[in-house]
C-alpha cells in the first residue's frame, strides 16, 4: 500500500509539473514542428526607451510629455545546457490580469549560451492587445532550438496586468519592435553581456500577433492612412503622424536589418489603417497567417486583403479554415484559464483557444511554417522553399508513394505533412509585381 501511494504521488507530481506545457509536438505534427538540435536557454531582460512620447498623458492643451518607456523581454537562445530537466516559467499572468500560473517548457533559466563562430539570426516576438511576452512562448522555445535568438516583448500599457488606453498600443507597437532590434544589436557588441557575439541583428525576423501584427505591418514598411490618424478614438493630437505613409518619421523607422515578417491575424486593414498605396511600402517577404472566421481582424477585408495588396514583395498566406482570431499564435490555454473570471466576465480560455481547432495542432503547424519561412529568408536555406511551394488547398493534395516509399509523379501532398494530416488548410503565394 505504501508503494502504491508513493507511485501515485509521483504521478501527481509529474502531472502537476506538466500541467501547462508550451512545448508539445503531436505525433501528426508536420516535419518542421519538431524541436531542433540545440538546448535552449532563457533569460529575462529589462530595457528602457528614453524620451518617448507619453501619449496617455497628453492634456487638452496638446502638450507633448515625454517619459522613459520600460519594456521587459524574455530572451530564448541556443544554450550549452544538456540537462533533460524541464524548465518552468513562474508567475505568468493570465488574460484576467489577476491569476498567475506556472508554464513548463524545455528552456533552462540563465543557461550559458553556446559558443559559436557565427552569431545566430534574431527573431522578435510581439503580442496582441492585451497579451504578454509568454503568449507565443511555444515559438520562442521552438525557434531557439533551431539556431535563433528570440526576443519576446512585454509591451507597456498592453499587458494583461497593465492594460491601458488603446492609443498607446497604436503609437508604440512598431516603435517598441524596432527599439528592441537596436537593443539586441547593442547587446551583441557589449563586452561581458551574455549575448555578446551570439546574436546577429543584421539578419532579423519579426513575428507579430493581432496588434503585434499591426505593428509588424508598419515595421515592414506600410505607413498608415490620414483617415485613421484622425480617428476620434485613436492616438490624440495627431500623434500617429509618425506612422503616416510617406512621412519622414515612418521612412526613418524602416530598417534594412529586418529581413522577413510573419503577421498572425494582423489587426487594422478592416478599419482602414492601410490603403493600397501605403501597403506598397512593404518590400520584404511577408507570411500572413489567419483563421478564415476571424471576427477581430477580419479575413476577406482584413488579413487576406493585406496579403493581396502587399504587391511589392513576395508574400504568402496560410489559412486555418473555420478558425477564429487565435489561429496558431497563442500558446495552449493554461488549465487555470478554464475557470470563469469575474474580473473580465468570461473564462480566459477563450483568449487562447478556438472553437474548432486544437491549439497544439495549430501551434505545430505554425512552428512548421515559421521554421521554413525564417530558415529561407534569414539563413538562406534555399531547400526550405520546397515547404512553401504547395498545392493551394491542402485537401487537393494527392498522397502517392511507390514500394520504395518514394513519391510518384502523382504525389502532390503538402511536403512534411504525414498522410491524412494536411486537412482544413490552404496556402497561397504571390510574387512581387
Amino acid at each position: 500500500m505504501l508503494k502504491l501511494s508513493t507511485a501515485v504521488a509521483g504521478v501527481v507530481a509529474s502531472s502537476t509539473l506538466l500541467a501547462n506545457p508550451i512545448d508539445q509536438v503531436r505525433p501528426d505534427a508536420p516535419e518542421l514542428a519538431k524541436f531542433g538540435d540545440y538546448s535552449i536557454g532563457v533569460r529575462t531582460v529589462s530595457v528602457s526607451h528614453k524620451n518617448q512620447l507619453d501619449v496617455l498623458s497628453i492634456d487638452k492643451e496638446g502638450k507633448l510629455p515625454l517619459y522613459d518607456r520600460p519594456l521587459t523581454l524574455e530572451v530564448w537562445y541556443p544554450a550549452q545546457s544538456s540537462t533533460s530537466q524541464r524548465g518552468e516559467y513562474k508567475g505568468v499572468y493570465l488574460r484576467d490580469g489577476q491569476t498567475k500560473v506556472t508554464l513548463t517548457g524545455r528552456a533552462q533559466r540563465d543557461a550559458e549560451p553556446v559558443e559559436t563562430a557565427n552569431a545566430f539570426p534574431l527573431i522578435i516576438l510581439s503580442h496582441g492587445y492585451p497579451g504578454n511576452r509568454f503568449l507565443m512562448s511555444h515559438l520562442g522555445e521552438n525557434l531557439a532550438s533551431k539556431g535563433y535568438v528570440v526576443a519576446s516583448i512585454d509591451h507597456t500599457d498592453s499587458t494583461y496586468e497593465n492594460k491601458k488606453a488603446f492609443a498607446s498600443t497604436l503609437l508604440n507597437r512598431s516603435v517598441d519592435q524596432m527599439f528592441v532590434l537596436n537593443e539586441m544589436e547593442r547587446f551583441s557588441k557589449q563586452t561581458g553581456h551574455f549575448l555578446q557575439g551570439v546574436v546577429n541583428a543584421d539578419q532579423t525576423g519579426l513575428i507579430g500577433y493581432s496588434m503585434g501584427g499591426y505593428g509588424a505591418v508598419i515595421s515592414a514598411g506600410a505607413g498608415v492612412t490620414q483617415k485613421r490618424i484622425d480617428y476620434s478614438w485613436g492616438a490624440p493630437n495627431g500623434a500617429l503622424n509618425v506612422h503616416k505613409a510617406g512621412s519622414p518619421a515612418h521612412t526613418d523607422l524602416i530598417d534594412s536589418r529586418l529581413k522577413a515578417v510573419i503577421a498572425f491575424a494582423p489587426w487594422g486593414k478592416n478599419h482602414d489603417f492601410w490603403d493600397k498605396q501605403g501597403l506598397e511600402g512593404i518590400k520584404i517577404p511577408m507570411l500572413y497567417i489567419a483563421g478564415s472566421d476571424d471576427d477581430v481582424s477580419g479575413y476577406e477585408k482584413g488579413v487576406k486583403s493585406l496579403y493581396e495588396d502587399s504587391v511589392n514583395t513576395d508574400r504568402y498566406l496560410l489559412t486555418y479554415h473555420f478558425a477564429n482570431h487565435n489561429a496558431g499564435a497563442p500558446m495552449p490555454a493554461p488549465k487555470e484559464s478554464w475557470k470563469y473570471s469575474e474580473a473580465i466576465g468570461f473564462a480566459p480560455f477563450e483568449h487562447y483557444g478556438d472553437p474548432v481547432w486544437d491549439s497544439v495542432r495549430m501551434n505545430n503547424i505554425a512552428q512548421h511554417f515559421s521554421t521554413a519561412f525564417m530558415d529561407l529568408y534569414l539563413k538562406n536555406q534555399q531547400q526550405k522553399m520546397r515547404y512553401l511551394d504547395l498545392t493551394t488547398d491542402s485537401a487537393e493534395g494527392v498522397y502517392s508513394l511507390d514500394q520504395q516509399k518514394k513519391p510518384t509523379k502523382e504525389h502532390s501532398y503538402w511536403l512534411g505533412f504525414p498522410n491524412r494530416s494536411a486537412k482544413g488548410l490552404s496556402f497561397e503565394f504571390k510574387g512581387r509585381k
